[in-house]
């Protein structure tokens, strides 16, 4: 960057000219299979991330290759990655644990990050996370590694639906009184939390439809129609099963918001 401001400063080359080499140097193109957006992090406030779900290994494993001999890589984050995906991941990326690397992985998130370095800062901020059921729990510990990997706190609780209610509450007034900035509500089967938790408390909520169900529940369709007609003000909803992307809303929302939220 320095190189081509320093040629624009001398006029050697046009404004134009140092504007489309900037968004050049932005692209990192991996043998035109994968492009990495490399100031995503500085753009929207939260760094690359690498879907692995339906990429070739041999595909993935290039793109990450690639992406750690680019100049200054950040941490990676590679989303709904199997047990087994990682296991061989774990033993061709082998040279970048003995350089260094952090490899960290939720099993039960399917989520990979593979640190630069483990620097950690104070919290911004905490988030509530809830789950309907047990069976929702992937789900929702995938937003908690986002939350988490964004420099907040998560405050998680588990299994509190509606065919028990009363477990709600406790946890609802142990979470405001920790003083959680938003909520975060994972429910398959017919989506009914979000709308109950929204119904109780002054912060927003971000409703995640899971594809847990059957019958005409299977897929998690009827919980995010459920979510999207709800009645209870203050819900935003994400796609069945996206949790990273109601992390990454959670994070926005934060950082928007700062010392006024």
């Amino acid at each position: 960057m320095r190189e081509i401001l320093e040629k624009l400063v001398n006029n050697e080359i046009t404004l134009e000219t140092a504007e489309n080499l900037l968004k050049s140097k932005n692209i990192l193109e991996v043998d035109e299979i994968a492009k990495f957006d490399g100031e995503r992090q500085s753009r929207t406030g939260f760094p690359e991330a690498v879907f692995a779900l339906g990429k070739d290994y041999e595909d993935l494993l290039l793109i990450i290759k690639k992406y750690f001999e680019s100049e200054n890589p950040q941490n990676l984050i590679i989303t709904k990655l199997s047990d087994e995906t990682y296991s061989n991941l774990l033993n061709d990326l082998d040279y970048l644990k003995n350089e260094g690397f952090i490899f960290d992985y939720n099993k039960k998130a399917n989520i990979l990050i593979i640190r630069v370095n483990e620097n950690k800062s104070e919290p911004i901020a905490k988030i509530g996370i809830l789950t309907a059921g047990t069976s929702d729990i992937n789900i929702a510990e995938e937003a908690r590694v986002i939350v988490e990997e964004g420099g907040c706190e998560a405050i998680c609780s588990y299994d509190i639906g509606v065919a028990g209610i009363h477990r709600l509450f406790p946890q609802i007034a142990y979470m405001v009184k920790e003083g959680v900035k938003l909520f975060i509500v994972c429910a398959g089967m017919e989506g009914a939390l979000p709308s109950v938790v929204a119904g109780l408390v002054d912060v927003p909520v971000i409703a995640v439809p899971t594809s847990v169900g059957y019958g005409v529940g299977e897929g998690g369709r009827v919980a995010l129609d459920s979510m999207l007609q709800s009645c209870a003000p203050g819900i935003a909803v994400v796609n069945i099963d996206n949790g990273f992307g109601a992390g990454v809303f959670a994070l926005t929302i934060v950082r928007l918001c700062g010392e006024a939220f």
